[in-house]
C-alpha cells in the first residue's frame, strides 16, 4: 500500500545511527538508554536533547551539531532514548500510523531521573540544566518544563505546537526561559494550527503565535507586538528565512521565537539533518541553513546560568 511506502521512505530519512547506547538506568522497574558526551571539566551545564518519532538519540548525534557545540563550549550533553522511538508526552493523539511508546510509559519520571542521576554523580551543575527537543520531542521538552520546571534552567522546542491537552495540563513550578523554532511550511505541526497536510500529521495544534502567546503570558511577558528581527539570508538556496521575534519579559523569563519562513519539520543546521536529504525534503519541507538549530539554542541557554 502506498503509505506503507510512505512510512519506510520517512523512516529512511532519519535512518538510525549505528551507535550503541552508553549506558542505561532503571525507570520503575524498566531499564532505559541514554548516551552521554561529558566534558572533562565537571560539574558541567548539562544539555537534554530529545529525538523526534521515528528516532532514537544516536540520530541526534549524528545529524545535529549538538556535539561539535558541546565539544567547543565545555558542556555535556545526554541524548536519552524513547521507547519505540517515542516520548510519551502530554499528548494522546500523536499520529495516524507511527506507533508511540508502551502504555504507562512514564518519560517524565525517566527525564527527571537522568538529570538527577547525572547531576548526583557530579557530571551536571544542577543550576545550569537545559532541555530541548525536535518533533514529538519538543513536545515532551514542554511537556518537562510544565511539569519538572524545578529541574531546569531553561527549554527549547523545535518543530512543535502546544495542543489542548499540553496546555490544559501545563502548571510549572515557577516560569522557565522558553525558545520556539518552528516553519511556516511544515506539513506536519502546521504553523496555523490544526491539521498538517502529511498523511502522517495529528489533528488539533496550536498555531504557533498562540504557542508563542501562552509561553509569553505564562512567563509575566508584554503581551503587546513582539518585536521582529529578519535575520541575514545566509543560505539562499534553500529558499527559505528566518525571522527571530522577542517581547518584553521579566529578567530571566525570556521567550523567543525564531519562524523559519517557507521552512519544513526540519531543525535548522549547516549540515544535513537526514540521510536522504532529497526524500526529506519532499516528505518534510525545506531545511533551512541560515542558522543552525544547536548553535542558536545553546546561545539563548547560555544566557541563563
Amino acid at each position: 500500500m502506498r503509505w506503507r511506502a510512505h512510512i519506510g521512505a520517512l523512516v529512511a530519512c532519519f535512518a538510525f545511527a549505528s551507535t550503541a547506547p552508553a549506558d542505561t538506568i532503571d525507570v520503575n522497574g524498566v531499564m532505559r538508554s541514554y548516551t552521554a558526551q561529558v566534558p572533562a571539566t565537571r560539574p558541567a551545564p548539562l544539555v537534554v536533547a530529545l529525538h523526534g518519532k521515528t528516532q532514537r538519540g544516536a540520530d541526534m548525534i549524528t545529524r545535529t551539531a549538538w556535539p561539535q557545540v558541546a565539544r567547543r563550549e565545555g558542556f555535556a550533553v545526554v541524548f536519552p532514548d524513547g521507547l519505540n522511538h517515542a516520548w510519551a508526552d502530554a499528548r494522546t493523539k500523536a499520529g495516524p500510523t507511527l506507533r508511540g511508546p508502551p502504555e504507562g510509559t512514564d518519560d517524565v519520571a525517566f527525564i527527571a531521573r537522568l538529570v538527577e542521576k547525572l547531576v548526583k554523580d557530579g557530571t551536571a551543575d544542577a543550576k545550569h540544566v537545559y532541555v530541548t527537543g525536535v518533533s514529538n520531542g519538543g513536545a515532551m521538552t514542554m511537556t518537562m518544563i510544565c511539569a519538572r520546571a524545578d529541574l531546569f534552567a531553561a527549554g527549547a522546542s523545535v518543530i512543535m505546537n502546544l495542543t489542548d491537552e499540553g496546555a490544559v495540563t501545563c502548571h510549572p513550578s515557577r516560569p522557565l526561559p522558553m525558545l520556539l523554532m518552528n516553519g511556516t511550511a511544515d506539513p506536519l505541526v502546521p504553523y496555523e494550527g490544526g491539521r498538517g497536510s502529511s498523511y502522517f500529521a495529528a489533528d488539533g495544534f496550536w498555531s504557533t503565535e498562540e504557542t508563542f502567546a501562552f509561553w509569553r503570558k505564562l512567563n509575566g511577558c508584554d503581551t503587546g507586538d513582539a518585536s521582529v528581527t529578519d535575520l541575514p539570508d545566509k543560505a539562499p538556496a534553500d529558499q527559505s528565512t528566518v525571522t527571530r521575534l522577542t517581547s518584553r519579559c521579566p529578567k530571566g523569563h525570556d521567550v523567543v521565537l525564531y519562524r523559519v519562513n517557507h521552512g519544513g519539520h526540519r531543525m535548522p543546521g549547516f549540515a544535513p539533518d537526514a540521510r536522504f536529504p532529497k526524500v526529506a525534503a519532499r516528505l518534510l519541507g525545506p531545511q533551512n541553513a541560515d542558522i543552525d538549530g544547536a548553535e542558536t539554542i545553546w546561545a539563548f541557554f547560555n544566557q541563563f546560568r
